[in-house]
């Protein structure tokens, strides 16, 4: 069953990451980031407030969300803080990218997430993880070489680099959830950082649209794929934490599992956004996805 659950998560993220795209083409950042968190936090409150007035119906549904410690919310925070920070530089880095691009560098999160955990908790790499790493790294650069065939050249493109550094954003974010889990319940960590993620954004849009003068403000328009943005990420998560609580889950087989969005969101940007010099691009990033498996094996 968790097998299943992992797969469903994977397609779930797939077409999140290709309503992002749909979102950002040719439209403001900062109001579909808003909505799309107001979705989130929509979807999540009636579990909060639920808990707080009927418990024992929450628990009996297994959607209770206990009460945290003031220090708990503030570690909550940070997180929402340090995700919120990868969602502005992949927005944008993705409105300004071929998907085909954009979804195999975001893929190398298990990179950086390893090298936090060697730093951080002093972890030691298999065999296969080295050999994961070097695999994807070889084929991140031949994904460069094909870049370059319409004009991306990586080391200078302040695009890929936003979205590099919205990957280590969200590494350490991944690294902040394995020690928040060891103590805390997984659907208050993801119920309440989603509500943080809209009080922290409401003054960030406000002050950021507020400075820029009418006429130099992007203009906003109103797509449905804003709102299925918010709502696709909370199910894959719901979908991925059910799956990870499953007995005999193996945490190293749904972090695999959970990249075959890649494929997903590669084919669904040559479907819908007819993005070109496809063939080039097909090799590094089923390399990128190889790389990514072992190392998620070799965990």
């Amino acid at each position: 069953m968790w097998v299943t659950l992992s797969l469903l998560s994977a397609i779930l993220l797939g077409f999140y990451n290709v309503t992002k795209k749909q979102s950002v083409n040719n439209n403001a950042i900062w109001p579909i980031l808003l909505i799309s968190s107001i979705t989130g936090a929509c979807i999540v409150a009636p579990f909060i407030s639920g808990s707080f007035f009927y418990p024992d119906f929450f628990k009996s549904i297994h959607l209770y969300v206990p009460k945290m410690s003031p220090h708990e919310h503030f570690l909550i925070i940070i997180k929402t803080f340090l995700v919120v920070s990868s969602w502005v530089l992949s927005f944008n880095g993705l409105k300004h990218l071929p998907i085909t691009i954009e979804a195999p560098v975001r893929s190398t999160n298990p990179i950086w997430t390893l090298i936090g955990a060697i730093i951080i908790f002093n972890e030691h790499l298999s065999l296969l993880q080295w050999i994961g790493i070097i695999t994807t790294i070889a084929f991140f650069f031949i994904l460069s070489i094909a870049g370059k065939k319409e004009g991306i050249v990586f080391s200078k493109n302040i695009w890929i680099f936003l979205l590099i550094l919205s990957t280590v954003f969200s590494a350490a974010s991944g690294l902040l959830d394995k020690f928040l889990l060891k103590s805390m319940d997984r659907l208050a960590v993801q119920s309440w950082f989603t509500i943080y993620q809209v009080i922290i954004l409401l003054p960030a849009v406000f002050f950021c649209r507020w400075i820029k003068k009418k006429k130099d403000r992007p203009v906003f328009h109103w797509r449905w794929s804003i709102p299925a943005i918010g709502t696709l990420l909370i199910l894959a998560d719901f979908i991925y934490f059910d799956a990870v609580s499953r007995p005999g889950a193996m945490i190293s087989m749904i972090s695999a599992l959970r990249k075959g969005n890649v494929l997903i969101a590669f084919v669904m940007g040559i479907i819908f956004f007819k993005e070109k010099n496809i063939r080039p691009k097909i090799i590094p990033s089923i390399g990128i996805l190889i790389g990514i498996l072992l190392i998620s094996f070799g965990s």
